[in-house]
């Protein structure tokens, strides 16, 4: 019963009636309606018991089932009262019917007032059988476990068992009850299947044990044990038995079928996760891949497939942009904040930032950055512990551990060099991974925010890891370039303070994603050989002859005019140069 009052327009209706009944909960579209459906679902279920038992013993249906058949038809009648006052759904155009005559006709309701107003106790046989249409109340017992299969709440497997259950039980019963409603009208007694042997006189015999006969025989039918004791003896019985053995068969395959699926479904995710060991083992055993690798290799596709719960790849694609930056921002936003190269920027540079953002699961001794591969992520770390290593005359050397809200991989993003370390997982780890061409793409409208970021990352290397500046080649002098540009961008070049170096300028990020290197000389191309051991020095391309003029009197101590190339041409326009260019000037 629909919550839609037939006064609805209908055009309301039938925009309501798009509705997926998939949404709607188990019991009901409100608690008092869910209440009144499952109480009704409750009669149905008796009805479905009392109709074909009514028409084989028909004893019991003119004496004490009479008071309860009364009772549930009653129970009926109220729901047909109200439901002439509710739309209903027509199954052939999907719209909600609201015309008070349409309803009032429905076929249905005249089995309900027939079962109030006709006399059937001592009526002729054909009543019997029109009690019988009371199982077309069925669908709504249907429609129930339909509701609850939808249910997330609710245990699927358990539901689809009590609904094979209730199927196989009602099967047995009717069939049990027609095949004794055959053996009471035949005109010899002693050529039934019941009169045969066991009792002759069943006829005159309790009712409930002609009833336990009837089942017992149904059920031996229905699981193909068949003893031999009970088993047709005239031409009706014969047709009605193979007939029932027929429909067996599809019950038999429903039910088998049903319940394969139900203990596959428990077991595909374990079939699933052997298969891809399976294949990563046949791959790295005929790749000749060391062990270490193959021992990473499994332990990430393991990983990966017990985190697929929280990943939930599947779910995410599938919802609007909208909704999955939502929930990046609430993942991540807090885990961005604090991490040291994104302190004092705004929340709307970090809502756009993490909008994207993904998070990882790493297992223990797993490489997540190798040493001098090419820049593409770098990484924060969630949970967990990471080593950093440098590889040195064959062997590793460790240079620190990286605890949660740390950063890995950023150095080699933010120069654009090759990564300078190994990053390995010291235990099993989570890391958000941030993609530096789309870092770099975000941080172009927020020129302030970038200064910042700059500022914040020269900052943490010359505190924090002194010792990396010895480890990775020309870093140095990368940091002084970028101080450097930044006071000559602002038209003073004395002042050598950290608000001042707060200030770098980040062209290397407003430029492109891959900033420009250049290798400058201190002399004349002609003087090359007798300067062999003046020391070049490797910076960062700036935005003008004279911020590159500027730098070269830094480095070099003294302030030259021309720049010139190795074949000895001059350089006027800064646009020209490429990477790693050789520049002479003096």
């Amino acid at each position: 019963m629909l919550p839609f009052v037939a006064s609805s327009s209908r055009s309301e209706i039938s925009h309501l009636s798009s509705v997926p009944s998939s949404l709607l909960p188990a019991f009901g579209t409100n608690f008092g309606e869910g209440l009144w459906q499952t109480f009704l679902v409750a009669l149905v279920v008796y009805s479905a018991w009392a109709s074909p038992f009514e028409l084989a013993f028909r004893e019991l249906s003119i004496g004490p089932l009479v008071p309860v058949d009364l009772i549930v038809d009653g129970f009926f009648a109220i729901d047909i009262v109200l439901t002439f006052f509710v739309a209903y759904l027509d199954n052939s155009t999907y719209l909600l019917v609201d015309d008070h005559k349409k309803i009032a006709i429905r076929w249905e309701h005249f089995i309900t007032i027939y079962q109030i107003l006709t006399s059937k106790r001592r009526g002729p046989e054909v009543f019997g059988f029109l009690n019988m249409l009371r199982l077309w109340r069925l669908r709504h017992v249907s429609e129930f476990f339909s509701r609850l299969e939808k249910d997330i709440r609710i245990s699927y497997t358990t539901t689809r068992f009590c609904k094979l259950i209730c199927v196989t039980l009602f099967a047995v019963h009717f069939a049990g009850c027609m095949y004794f409603w055959l053996a009471f009208h035949h005109k010899t007694p002693e050529n039934t299947w019941l009169g045969h042997k066991e009792l002759p006189d069943f006829k005159h015999r309790s009712v409930w044990l002609c009833y336990i006969y009837s089942m017992y025989w149904s059920i031996t039918t229905l699981t193909t044990v068949g003893y031999g004791d009970l088993y047709a003896v005239n031409t009706v019985e014969k047709v009605y038995s193979s007939l029932y053995m027929l429909f067996n068969i599809g019950l038999t395959a429903y039910i088998i079928g049903n319940m394969t699926n139900l203990a596959v479904h428990n077991t595909v995710r374990t079939f699933a996760m052997r298969d891809a060991f399976n294949r990563v083992l046949r791959y790295a055993n005929k790749s000749r891949l060391p062990k270490r690798l193959k021992e990473q290799m499994l332990a990430h596709k393991e990983l990966k497939l017990k985190t697929e719960v929280l990943q939930q790849e599947e779910v995410l694609g599938d919802l609007p942009k909208a909704i999955r930056s939502s929930i990046a921002q609430h993942l991540f936003s807090n885990v961005v904040e604090k991490a040291y190269l994104f302190k004092g920027v705004s929340d709307e540079y970090i809502t756009q930032l993490v909008s994207d953002m993904k998070a990882e699961y790493y297992p223990p001794k797993v490489d997540i950055i190798l040493q001098n591969e090419t820049p593409i992520y770098f990484y924060i770390l969630v949970y967990g512990s990471l080593d950093l290593f440098i590889h040195k005359n064959g062997t590793e050397q460790l240079l620190f551990k990286l605890e949660p809200g740390g950063m890995a991989g950023e150095i080699g993003g933010m120069f654009n060099i090759p990564q300078p370390f190994t990053v390995r997982t010291r235990r099993l780890s989570q890391v958000i991974r941030i993609n530096q061409h789309q870092f770099k793409q975000i941080v172009q409208p927020f020129n302030n925010y970038g200064k910042k970021i700059i500022n914040n990352f020269v900052k943490y290397l010359r505190d924090q890891r002194g010792s990396v500046l010895e480890e990775i080649p020309y870093l140095a002098d990368l940091l002084g370039d970028l101080y450097l540009e930044h006071t000559t961008q602002n038209g003073d070049s004395h002042d050598d303070g950290p608000c001042k170096e707060g200030r770098t300028r980040n062209s290397n990020l407003q430029s492109s994603s891959a900033p420009t290197r250049v290798i400058i000389h201190g002399h004349h191309p002609n003087e090359k050989e007798m300067r062999k051991g003046e020391m070049k020095k490797l910076i960062l391309l700036p935005s003008s002859i004279e911020d590159l003029l500027r730098i070269a009197e830094k480095k070099f101590g003294k302030r030259g005019s021309k720049i010139l190339m190795e074949d000895g041409s001059e350089v006027q326009e800064i646009n020209v140069l490429r990477d790693h260019d050789e520049l002479y000037i003096f």
